[in-house]
Formats: structure tokens, sequence, C-alpha cells
């Protein structure tokens, strides 16, 4: 089930799709179901997610259950040259997605914005809309992602404005 992009309360930018064309679904950060070797960014998000909720470990890479409840998650580069990392990030993704960004900020959307590609957009949004930290990709993580706590932050500030939390969930606890 696709959720419309105005049904959207929280976006979460990413940099580029996966460069492994078998990762890459359309979703930030996210992979398709079956895949079970997670990329290192995904590992460390998860990470985060643990320490954050206190959650199992999830058993599936496949955020889709996020989506659905109301978290775009969205590159701000939407293609990418297979193997190549940021190779498509000067094509003209830019200007589209702002304009996504854009108006996801002016009704009031919370961003989470890990790491510079994302965090560009960051003047579009509230500073009580978003929430601002190093990449979780294993070259940055340790600079400010892990301990960052985004997502009991967000729900927080849903909470604050009077905002459903977001059920950050994901089915899993098949170890690490």
């Amino acid at each position: 089930m696709d959720i419309p992009i105005v049904s959207s309360r929280v976006i979460i930018i990413g940099q580029d799709p996966y460069p492994n064309p078998a990762h890459a679904m359309g979703l930030a950060f996210s992979i398709p179901p079956g895949i079970e070797t997670l990329p290192p960014t995904l590992r460390n998000i998860f990470k985060e997610y643990q320490s954050d909720l206190k959650f199992p470990p999830p058993c599936t890479g496949d955020l889709s259950s996020w989506k659905e409840n109301g978290v775009l998650l969205l590159n701000s580069s939407l293609t990418v040259k297979p193997g190549v990392s940021l190779s498509h990030a000067l094509i003209g993704w830019n200007e589209i997605v702002s304009r996504i960004v854009l108006a996801l900020a002016q009704r009031g959307v919370i961003a989470i914005l890990w790491g510079k590609s994302a965090q560009k957009f960051k003047f579009h949004f509230d500073e009580g809309h978003r929430v601002v930290s190093a990449h979780p990709s294993p070259l940055s993580a340790y600079r400010g992602f892990f301990g960052s706590k985004p997502f009991s932050t967000v729900n927080q500030m849903l909470k604050t404005i009077g905002g459903k939390e977001i059920n950050w969930y994901l089915p899993g606890d098949v170890g690490s």
C-alpha cells in the first residue's frame, strides 16, 4: 500500500539509493524483503533504533512499515549508477527533491536529516521540526549519529504539537 506524500508526518532524507541494485527499492535506507545481509548504513540505523527504542533487532531491512505509518523515506538523489555512490548527484534531482521537501516543511512535517546531503534541506524546517545528526554510514556514525535518539526525539516532537506518534516497530528478533 502506497502512502501519498500528503499523508506523511515525518520525512527521513538520505543521500542516494544503495549502489547495489539488489538493495535499492525506492525508499531511502530500506532494502527489499528477503535480503539477509544488511548494508552497513542500515546496520548502524538498527543499532541506534535498538539503543533508542529498546526494540529487538528487526528481522528484515524492509522499512515499508514506516512508510505505512506516515514516514516518507526520500533520497536527495533519486538514482545512482550501479556501484557508484553519488554518481547522479548533479543531474537535477536536487530541484525536484527540494520542492517536495519544501511542500512537506510548509505542512509542518518533521524531518530527520542524516548527513550533509540531507542537512542542506534543514533551512526549510523550523528548529522544533527537525532532527539533525551525522550520517549513519560506518565512516561517520561515530561522529554524532550514535546516541542521537532520532526515533524517540521525533515522537516527542509529534506529542508536543499534538500529533500521533510514529510506530517505529519493525518485526524481528532474529539476533544481531
